[in-house]
């Protein structure tokens, strides 16, 4: 099928979002088992103990939570900070966390801790940029906070942004007022799978909210393939993406093709692929790449088009380079949590 379809739905009784894309499965977003802190959570955190020699911070956080602050200097014991999660704790790990808040909406983040406006890179036709500027300029009057208008800013009607930018701006201030108290709380909650779906994704041709708008775009049948490590490529090659406890393992295979661009043909395929199969997988971390055999004159070209293909992915990705063993190594935000661990125990 053609075009773009988000489907909102339930996954075996977890909140979902599915982006399919020319009937392929481009991003899938599944609520977390209950009680885990959402990434973008922000609280009120009570310092605990510094960690000396790394210069970090732990964190008490509500529920008897721990959260675990990198840049804890100046801080000390009992004092109240606001800070935002960045992402999931690893299993018997603290929640991470950030004092560099942003409150974020389709349109626009407001930045309390980084005072100026400034418009997406992407966005470079002149007209339009001084189009968002006005309007941002407009709303954020006299205010010492900062804001960043995002590439779909470019969408949405001046009325829109502007309300936008008002709601994120209110709620960066009511959040911020309640820093003072002396117990952890939590201010305002991260966003859910339709939430971010709804701030993340671009506009589709079809939005299907309905209940059963998984089955009816055979969306469940492509969450089981996503939980499979073999991603088909072109040319009957494949790769195999496979989570360990230390890092991502993926290995990529020419199949049945003999002919001597075999491994470049493979590997352009894999490393076109590779940001769609982490996306839907959840995976982050350390990523290690076993490319199919080819010389090392292709190696510039494989590597350009690995920078290509993440370029255009929302969560950001580090290419940190080849090994001497002829490996390609990643380094990627845990922004989400594994299909596998959420999935966790609903079998």
């Amino acid at each position: 099928m053609k075009g773009s379809v988000i489907a909102l739905d339930h996954y075996k009784g977890r909140m979902a979002a599915a982006l399919v894309v020319d009937g392929q499965l481009e991003d899938l977003l599944i609520e977390p088992p209950e009680g885990l802190v959402l990434p973008g959570a922000t609280y009120r955190a009570i310092c605990d103990r510094p960690l000396k020699g790394q210069g970090g911070m732990m964190l008490r956080l509500p529920d008897g939570e721990t959260g675990f602050l990198r840049q804890g200097k100046g801080l000390k014991p009992g004092q109240p900070i606001l800070v935002q999660v960045t992402g999931f704790a690893e299993d018997g790990k603290a929640v991470p966390v950030t004092q560099k808040l942003l409150f974020k909406s389709r349109f626009a983040i407001v930045t309390p801790d980084a005072p100026g406006l400034n418009v997406s890179r992407s966005i470079r036709d002149d007209d339009e940029r001084v189009r968002l500027l006005e309007i941002a300029h407009e709303v954020m009057e006299g205010a010492d906070e900062g804001l960043i208008l995002r590439s779909v800013a470019t969408t949405g009607t001046d009325d829109e942004i502007a309300d936008d930018i008002a709601q994120m701006l209110d709620l960066a201030r009511v959040v911020r007022g309640d820093g003072d108290g002396q117990n952890p709380e939590l201010l305002f909650d991260g966003a859910d799978a339709h939430l971010h779906a709804w701030r993340e994704w671009p506009k589709p041709d079809q939005l299907d909210s309905a209940e059963g708008s998984f089955d009816r775009h055979g969306i469940v049948d492509m969450i089981q393939e996503a939980r499979r490590a073999r991603v088909a490529l072109s040319g009957g090659a494949s790769a195999f993406v496979e989570p360990t406890r230390a890092l991502v393992a993926v290995d990529v295979n020419t199949g049945g093709d003999t002919s001597p661009a075999a491994g470049l043909k493979a590997n352009i395929a894999a490393a076109r692929a590779l940001p769609r199969a982490l996306r839907c997988r959840g995976l982050g971390g350390q990523i290690v790449v076993d490319f199919a055999p080819s010389p090392k004159k292709d190696r510039r070209q494989i590597e350009q088009v690995l920078r290509t293909a993440f370029r255009a992915d929302g969560i950001e990705t580090s290419l940190v380079g080849w090994t001497t063993l002829g490996h390609f190594e990643l380094q990627r935000k845990r922004e989400r949590m594994s299909l596998r661990a959420c999935l966790e125990g609903l079998e």
